[in-house]
């Protein structure tokens, strides 16, 4: 693998299924170890519980306050600065519990594509 900057290009944030904004920071196939998405949340939503099947994932919070909701657990507070470990498989979602954006990076090994992406049952 070369040396590279990756600016991020917010012009390409879409919505998804889910109903969460995402722009693309870094997911290409040539790494294919991992991706990393901005991943942006507005005021009163609760993302579609789904699970990434075979991709471990990782919420980086740095914007925001939410309620997080992975597998069987109890839903907890998450904040700036807080890390959400998601194993590859298990149900998640995420509400955005504040006034403001809720704004985090997904960060995924391996890299997500879409055909690892399942929804489910709330």
């Amino acid at each position: 693998m070369k040396p590279v900057t990756a600016p991020a290009d917010r012009t390409k944030e879409f919505l998804t299924e889910e109903r969460c904004w995402i722009v693309e920071a870094w997911n290409d196939p040539s790494d294919g170890a991992v991706s990393i998405a901005r991943a942006r949340v507005e005021p009163g939503v609760v993302t579609r519980p789904h699970r990434l099947n075979g991709v471990v994932e990782r919420y980086v919070i740095v914007e925001g306050t939410g309620r997080v909701k992975v597998g069987d657990l109890p839903a907890t507070e998450a904040g700036p600065g807080d890390v959400v470990i998601i194993p590859a498989g298990v149900a998640q979602s995420i509400e955005n519990t504040g006034t403001g954006n809720l704004v985090f990076y997904c960060v995924c090994t391996p890299r997500f594509t879409p055909g690892c992406y399942e929804a489910v049952e709330g």
